[in-house]
């Protein structure tokens, strides 16, 4: 009997990867991370570095320097290369440079043999998810991106913040685009089971005080006070990056908002945004299609069109 060691390649390398494989291997969830930049010796450094903790960690990893050639019997590709972010600029603002960069890498991977799982956390990930899928024609199951899943995180810190329950006992989703323009559908909104909704009604002294809309806003702009303090985003990529791998590798059909193609659902077509979904060893099994409000809906509605603003500027950018 054979047994196949679980790995995963990261392209890019910079903040944003070097956190995701950091995460990858604190959590023990692969075997084998392997960097990829062109910056060889900044991918070197980084895989040495994370070497360096193996020693106190709970599970062994191996962690090196590779070519797009490693790709070939990776389960997951996770796409991290890109425009770093910069205050005062929205994710939308980098889609040029990014996409010039994602243009670098799909030949090689795709020439490597790679037939598993792409993720992607280069923004905008939204378009850029988008554009990976139409240049590989993978099937969409195995393309998809990190989207809201970190801003649904943010939104249960926050919510956790002005309500004092723990964001464990909180479930909430940022759906839409992973960037300005993100919605939530409070009608989904749970504590401990309980709708926040009827306990805005029940507690109208406490829950009842809860601004709504400032807490969506808040969630999705969180990202920019990040980076106006340290430059970039980093832990809470790294860990829900870390998320997403495990539910695939480990086979959870864990249900998480990601980036995913929506043919039909929510009203939309041809175009990649975030919604929950279910996770499996085959990437993205289902989406799930909750019922939203009118005006849910018509945010969701305005979010994607947004989204598909900027696909079709993608496809025009030379």
């Amino acid at each position: 009997m054979s047994i196949k060691t679980r790995k995963v390649a990261i392209i890019g390398t910079g903040n944003v990867g070097s956190h995701c494989a950091f995460s990858l291997a604190l959590q023990g969830v692969c075997d084998e991370i392997i960097f990829i930049d062109k910056n060889e010796v900044k991918a070197n450094a980084e895989a040495v570095d994370l070497s360096d903790t193996i020693s106190y960690l709970q599970h062994y990893v191996e962690s090196r320097k590779g070519t797009f050639e490693d790709c070939s019997d990776a389960d997951i590709v996770v796409v991290s290369l890109g425009v770093p972010p910069a205050p005062n600029k929205s994710r939308l603002d980098f889609l040029e440079g990014t996409l010039k960069e994602v243009d670098t890498i799909i030949d090689p991977i795709l020439n490597s043999g790679f037939d598993g799982i792409f993720v992607v956390i280069s923004n905008p990930v939204d378009v850029v998810t988008h554009y990976i899928y139409e240049k590989t024609n993978f099937p969409k199951n195995k393309v998809f991106g990190t989207g809201t899943t970190l801003d649904s995180s943010r939104l249960r810190r926050i919510l956790s913040k002005e309500t004092g329950i723990d964001p464990k006992s909180i479930q909430a989703y940022s759906m839409g685009e992973h960037g300005d323009s993100q919605m939530v559908p409070w009608s989904h909104v749970y504590l401990g089971g309980k709708p926040l909704l009827d306990l805005m009604k029940e507690k109208p002294d406490t829950f009842g005080k809860l601004n709504l809309d400032d807490i969506a806003k808040r969630a999705a702009l969180a990202a920019y006070e990040i980076i106006e303090g340290k430059g970039c985003t980093e832990f809470g990529i790294g860990v829900g990056l870390t998320e997403i791998v495990k539910t695939i590798l480990h086979n959870e059909r864990k249900i998480l908002p990601a980036t995913t193609l929506l043919e039909g659902q929510y009203g939309q077509a041809d175009v990649f945004a975030s919604v929950p979904v279910v996770m499996t060893k085959d990437g993205i099994e289902e989406i799930v299609e909750i019922n939203l409000t009118d005006d849910e809906q018509e945010k969701f509605s305005n979010s994607c069109a947004i989204i598909k603003e900027y696909i079709e500027k993608a496809k025009h950018i030379k």
